[in-house]
């Protein structure tokens, strides 16, 4: 189990991350957003992007843990709920919305150095 220590842990520990706030906690790299609270309206958890065409598969892999509410539908994000997930595959989950967001070059150099 995880909480939002881990997740700041987690999402500071990649490059170039920023942790901003509108009211919420918001990890962006360059500016772009890729990992953030959802509002508690929307089911809460924690939301991160996700590749358009991963999206449903994430959510049928484990319907208890990885969620998304109607503000999310037509949206690349997903919800999770942190209380089911372990902390490698949260990491994977940050970084992979990390790489989504970030320039390509920021990209491929973290890539190349992984």
């Amino acid at each position: 189990m995880v909480d939002w220590g881990t997740v700041r842990e987690l999402a500071l520990a990649l490059p170039e991350v920023e942790e901003t706030s509108d009211g919420r906690p918001t990890f962006r790299v360059r500016g772009k957003l890729f990992a953030w609270i959802a509002r508690e309206r929307d089911g809460g958890g924690l939301a991160v992007r996700v590749d358009r065409d991963e999206k449903q598969m994430l959510l049928d892999s484990n319907p208890d843990m990885y969620f998304s509410s109607a503000h999310y539908d037509g949206y690349p994000g997903i919800q999770i709920r942190l209380e089911l997930i372990e902390r490698d595959e949260l990491a994977e989950r940050l970084e992979d919305a990390w790489l989504i967001q970030a320039p390509k070059r920021l990209a491929a150099e973290f890539l190349a150095n992984s």
